[in-house]
């Protein structure tokens, strides 16, 4: 199932603590015995990402991504399990032996291995044919951007030929066969043309990881046609939501923060002009995946995008993907020039230089894109714009933070102080508001259809069932003493079949033999649904109980409608005199159970 021993996997995982890892990437603030902080998977204002060091695991209550330490690695760097291993073990300083491998799972290496072969070789097929007379046009277009031939070089521009199947032919000529072409996106299949190049006629832009390696292109047609950009479809190396451009080359960066953009050209202009700390999202919207990769690397990023609306208002949705992921953002001004590329033609680096020095705060500059909604100069409608001020006032956490904005928004639009302090506390009181704020926080690709789908591969009987099943497996491992008590009365066998019956396997058989690690009993699921599934057993809400008599009760309850429904499972399958047998048999078990003492009541 994997490629390494569980003791090798266990000697990485216990040597790379989950708190540690997940900290370089999201901002984590401890609760109790959990630490909390703003999921970097889906959108959210209000922290739902927990941490449990006891459990080794990480768990969303928004979106419902949950896992161990190597599955959050998997997730937030589009890694292969064997791939996290490798790096949580270079980490620990831990050398991996490499002759465990199995067939499976070198084959699936494999794979990927070449899918970066391929798209290097595109790289380096790309960069020959702009050298060669056919790519003077790109060559040209580059030089008339005012780019020199080392910053050419150095970003590996290229040209995707006039003809639209050189590249494959290319690429089959260097021994890659149809099937693994079609999982590069670089080539394309139909029943007239066969094989065909989706990147012809376009000055190339190779995208390149944090790692050094080729993964994708972008490319600008040269000439009339649409689209004018086009970027690399999803792969199994690419993922769009998480990739950035330039990021290979602006993590070495010493300036301490980065630039973001909004295009390759704005990107690789800057770096020319000596700052060598920008990268840009793709052309895609800032995405939470994106905001994780760059708290990675810096926690202060200037924000450089267009200056026209377009640009102001993806700008004013940036700002809080990324204050959520920890960073601190500001603006830079670029007006009366669209991008940083025009600036710095016009004006030089220094007077970009004197625009980061002169950058705008981010909340600063979002009031100001929202002034161009109202007209400031009717009483009315000045108390709306305030009102809509005040409400992203309540979207910061700390109260003295809350307090400066409501100073610098009263001050800004000539109002008392107290007055605006006064409508954000008022806000904040409005039910509507707080509606407002959950919605905002709700993952709207985290609803009926995970949960449909998660029902379908446990072929639960019903959801209060299931329920009951989560809700005592999260309590056994929360507080294992309890196995002690329930282990003669309740078994694996009275969970459903499939993934739940699996992990209460795990569990039972972890405390027996006094070894349990809930991390442990995640990995030992491949599919990222099984996953998910395991950790959203494991990390079910108990609800806030503190008396031992409330517990016992509770617990009690719960004790007995898992088993009823074990019972009620098992009727289905027997015969009517066998049935007779069942019912005195449940009452005996359920009177037993009444009896249970979990917690002294004094």
């Amino acid at each position: 199932m994997v490629r390494y021993s569980e003791e090798i996997i266990e000697e990485v995982r216990s040597r790379n603590d989950i708190v540690d890892v997940i900290s370089s990437y999201v901002s984590l603030k401890k609760r109790g015995t959990q630490y909390f902080g703003l999921c970097p998977f889906h959108n959210e204002k209000t922290p739902s990402f927990s941490v449990t060091p006891s459990k080794q695991m990480f768990y969303c209550f928004g979106c419902h991504e949950g896992g161990s330490v190597f599955t959050f690695l998997q997730k937030m760097d589009n890694l292969t399990f064997v791939e996290a291993l490798q790096v949580l073990a270079d980490r620990a300083g831990i050398a991996l032996p490499q002759e465990e491998m199995s067939a499976e799972d070198r084959a699936r290496q494999s794979r990927r291995t070449r899918l970066y072969e391929i798209q290097r070789e595109a790289a380096k097929f790309f960069y020959a044919t702009m050298k060669s007379e056919e790519g003077k046009r790109a060559y040209d277009y580059f030089k008339d951007r005012g780019l020199s031939d080392e910053t050419i070089t150095g970003f590996g521009l290229g040209y995707a030929g006039n003809k639209s199947n050189r590249l494959y032919k290319y690429l089959r000529s260097k021994g890659y066969e149809d099937d693994i072409l079609k999982d590069s996106g670089l080539v394309g299949f139909d029943e007239v043309r066969g094989g065909f190049d989706r990147f012809w006629n376009r000055a190339m832009f190779p995208i390149i990881d944090d790692k050094k390696r080729v993964i994708a292109f972008g490319g600008r047609v040269m000439g009339e046609g649409e689209p004018k950009y086009l970027n690399s479809p999803e792969t199994p190396i690419f993922e769009k939501s998480y990739t950035l451009f330039g990021i290979n080359l602006a993590r070495k960066s010493k300036r301490g923060y980065l630039i973001l953009c909004e295009g390759y050209m704005d990107v690789i202009s800057l770096h020319q002009a000596g700052f060598d700390c920008a990268i840009a999202s793709l052309g895609t919207a800032l995405t939470p995946g994106h905001a994780g990769r760059i708290a990675r690397f810096s926690k202060d990023v200037y924000l450089s995008y267009d200056s026209d609306g377009a640009g102001v208002n993806a700008a004013v949705r940036a700002i809080p993907i990324l204050r959520r992921a920890g960073i601190t953002p500001k603006v830079v001004k670029l007006s009366p020039y669209k991008d940083p590329d025009e600036l710095i033609k016009a004006c030089g680096a220094e007077e970009y230089e004197k625009r980061i020095e002169e950058a705008e705060n981010a909340f600063s500059f979002t009031m100001g894109a929202m002034e161009a909604n109202y007209n400031l100069t009717d009483p009315e409608e000045k108390t709306r714009f305030l009102t809509e001020v005040a409400d992203m006032i309540l979207e910061f956490p700390e109260e003295v933070t809350r307090s400066g904005y409501a100073q610098m928004a009263a001050e800004r639009y000539g109002v008392r102080y107290e007055a605006m302090s006064e409508l954000v506390t008022h806000r904040a009181a409005s039910p509507q508001v707080q509606k407002k704020l959950e919605e905002k926080n709700r993952d709207p690709k985290s609803g009926d259809s995970r949960e449909t789908a998660a029902a379908s591969v446990r072929g639960r009987v019903t959801e209060a069932a299931d329920r009951s099943q989560k809700l005592l497996l999260t309590w056994i491992v929360d507080n294992p003493e309890i196995y002690g008590i329930i282990k003669g009365t309740v078994s694996p066998d009275d969970f459903d079949e499939g993934v739940m019956r699996t992990v209460a396997q795990d569990i039972f058989a972890g405390l027996e033999a006094g070894d349990l690690v809930p991390g442990r009993i995640v990995d030992s699921f491949m599919e990222p649904e099984d996953q998910r599934e395991v950790s959203e057993i494991l990390f079910t809400t108990i609800g806030d109980l503190t008396s031992p008599r409330d517990k016992n009760k509770a617990l009690r309850e719960l004790v007995a409608r898992v088993k009823k429904d074990s019972f009620r499972r098992e009727k289905e399958k027997r015969s009517d005199a066998e049935v007779l047998s069942l019912v005195l048999e449940e009452k005996q078990v359920i009177k037993k159970i009444e009896k249970l003492v979990f917690y002294q009541e004094g």
